[in-house]
């Protein structure tokens, strides 16, 4: 059959930090990808705010570098997918393998293979694709470079690979510095008999197939993702599987539920480094973005109109959490920060507050990301959204709240199935990496949480690697916990590991939480009398309401507390009177944190100026007989 030698279509895949975005980079400047005038920021494909924030790659991302061999032959284009590390962003990682025809495994020197690298290497497998191992970050001072080859080895095994599979080229690298080789430096070292990334780059030409197509065959592209620009509106993301698509050509469009119509391509566009540029013909094997076809979605075809054949819906993981999402309840529902001040009062005008925007703002989310669903609830203002893991779904969450949504959002909770008459609930595979004199307090929280310890490691470096499995809703709040009990030296993460049945009622969070009594503004005589009965997370200042919750008691019951109370004034002297007790610095709660902390009957108010958690139930009285009732029943 014949082959496309100028074209080869990788995906790099790796855990969260393993370096895949640097090497990136790398690659594009030594491709020549960029002119020698042109101002380059690091991590250039993470062009997401969130993604620069959080240091993660969030949504899979294309770019194409030219490379020239140095023996003098012609151009070959690399398409380069680079796929976000987080089992979360799951969706992601399944739609870039759909493009590609081999896969780069970046894994750190020093951490080896971890659980996400186990979650993308085994969906490469699945679609028995070739694989490049790339051993990162070679001048890590604790990289143990032997170890690490041979952790991959086992990892291999483990997930059956065939022998093809196994027998992978191996390339030694320093992603930071665009040095690679294919000899294995000393640990702590960069490559030494290379200068740049040509033994990566020929490693790619060597062992990624190039694509194959049939002559006769009709037109097949597959539509693997979706954009969107202001000029051409939606734009499709799509490999040319067989034949040729054109710019002006009409097409058949195979819709998901097997629908055909006839569509003409008003615009065809081909990526080189990180821009688009027009096009008028695209060939087997080549990854380009078409417009004019305004309804189109993930998954579908375009074919020949006189003969359309429809390539495989793609296909992504079961959601294993879900959380409710609803327009803001509270008594502070589009009044800003403080609702006080011209700018406020312009920002609160701009305030997404109505269920229809909140619901079309969901629908639109569900066109571009295949692994969330959106389901209907007794209530006509909230939804209940589905998602791989909480991080996918506190990244939506944030993203809604800095386009000027109010939210109220629920305590994540697992989706659970039935399974011959039985509740099945989603498992995790935790892997955690703590110094040695921690190993005891991490398995007490793993008690608690019905974890059960698989393996257990230990590097001789001072620090110990556990493997447990853990059920997902034990991992709610698990996060926060696991960093104060390990000082902040833990590393934990984990991936989905199938369907276990009910482990049972678990209590993961023993403290409760204090409550605002009353509305008004937080003072700071309250707060240093408050300060000795637990943690607080409000400034003196801020606006609170009834059912509020301003702090962690140190009980494991819930307390209402007056946290507006004023000093009396009078004109008496008394000896305490100018002394001034210190304020402890409140704790502040990001949005994920405040996920965590949630129990069943609360909930996350979320607006573009303050992330609260409150009671669900706001009144003080109605609280306590809604709790008698559940007691009683």
């Amino acid at each position: 059959m014949p082959t496309r030698h100028d074209i080869r279509n990788v995906a790099i895949v790796a855990h969260v930090d393993h370096g895949k975005t640097t090497i990136v980079d790398a690659m594009l400047k030594q491709a020549g990808a960029f002119a020698a005038h042109q101002q380059l920021d690091d991590r250039m494909m993470d062009s997401n705010d969130l993604e620069r924030e959080k240091g993660i790659t969030i949504l899979a991302k294309n770019t194409a570098v030219k490379y020239h061999p140095k023996d003098g032959g012609a151009p070959i284009t690399i398409n380069i997918i680079d796929t976000p590390g987080h089992a979360d962003f799951g969706g992601e990682v399944e739609r870039g393998l759909s493009m590609v025809d081999a896969v780069v495994l970046l894994v750190d020197a020093s951490e080896g293979p971890l659980p996400q690298t186990r979650f993308v290497l085994r969906k490469a497998l699945q679609q028995r694709k070739p694989v490049i191992l790339c051993i990162n970050k070679t001048d890590r001072p604790d990289s143990r470079i032997d170890e690490v080859v041979n952790e991959t080895y086992d990892l291999f095994l483990d997930l059956d690979a065939d022998e093809d599979q196994i027998e992978f080229p191996i390339v030694y690298a320093c992603g930071r510095d665009g040095i690679a080789s294919l000899t294995k430096p000393e640990n702590g070292t960069v490559p030494q008999d290379s200068e740049n990334l040509e033994p990566f780059f020929s490693a790619i030409l060597e062992h990624v197939p190039a694509p194959v197509y049939d002559e006769e065959a009709p037109l097949q592209a597959h539509v693997t993702n979706l954009d969107a620009d202001n000029f051409l509106g939606r734009i499709a993301l799509l490999r040319v599987e067989q034949g040729e698509l054109r710019k002006g050509q009409t097409v058949a469009w195979i819709k998901r539920d097997g629908t055909i119509s006839n569509v003409r391509i008003t615009e065809l566009m081909m990526t080189e480094a990180l821009t688009r540029k027009p096009a008028e013909v695209a060939g087997p094997g080549d990854i380009c973005a078409v417009a004019g076809i305004p309804d189109i979605m993930i998954g579908e075809t375009l074919a020949d109109p006189e003969n359309p054949i429809a390539l495989p819906l793609i296909t992504v993981d079961q959601p294993a959490i879900s959380m409710t999402i609803g327009t803001n309840t509270s008594p502070l529902v589009g009044r800003g920060g403080t609702g006080k001040g011209a700018d406020a009062k312009s920002a609160v005008k701009q305030r997404k507050v109505t269920a229809r925007q909140v619901k079309d703002r969901l629908d639109r989310e569900l066109i571009g990301n295949v692994s969330l669903r959106v389901l209907d609830t007794e209530r006509p203002d909230a939804w209940e959204v589905q998602g791989r893991g909480e991080l996918a779904l506190a990244i939506l969450v944030e993203q809604m709240r800095r386009e000027g949504f109010e939210l109220t959002i629920g305590k994540p909770q697992v989706v659970t199935k039935e399974v011959d008459g039985k509740t099945h609930e989603p498992v995790e595979r935790l892997t955690v990496d703590v110094p040695e004199e921690h190993m005891g307090a991490v398995t007490q929280l793993m008690g608690v949480r019905k974890g059960r310890m698989d393996n257990m490691s230990n590097h001789g470096s001072g620090w110990v690697r556990m493997e447990f499995v853990v059920p997902s809703r034990g991992l709610i709040g698990f996060r926060t916990e696991f960093l104060t009990n390990t000082r902040g030296t833990g590393i934990a993460h984990s991936i989905h590991e199938g369907h276990e049945p009910w482990f049972g009622t678990l209590t993961t969070r023993n403290n409760g939480s204090l409550v605002a009594d009353r509305a008004g503004a937080v003072t700071a005589f309250a707060m240093t009398n408050l300060q000795e009965r637990g943690v607080l997370f409000t400034d003196p200042g801020t606006e609170v309401y009834e059912g509020m919750i301003v702090g962690e008691n140190s009980r494991s019951d819930d307390m209402d507390v007056n946290i507006t109370k004023e000093k009396k004034l009078t004109n008496m002297r008394s000896a305490s009177a100018d002394s001034f007790e210190a304020i402890v610095p409140p704790r502040k709660l990001s949005l994920e944190q405040s996920l965590e902390f949630c129990r069943d009957d609360e909930c996350v108010e979320v607006t573009p100026e303050a992330v609260r958690i409150r009671k669900v139930i706001l009144d003080q009285n109605a609280r306590g007989r809604a709790s008698s009732r559940a007691k009683n029943s």
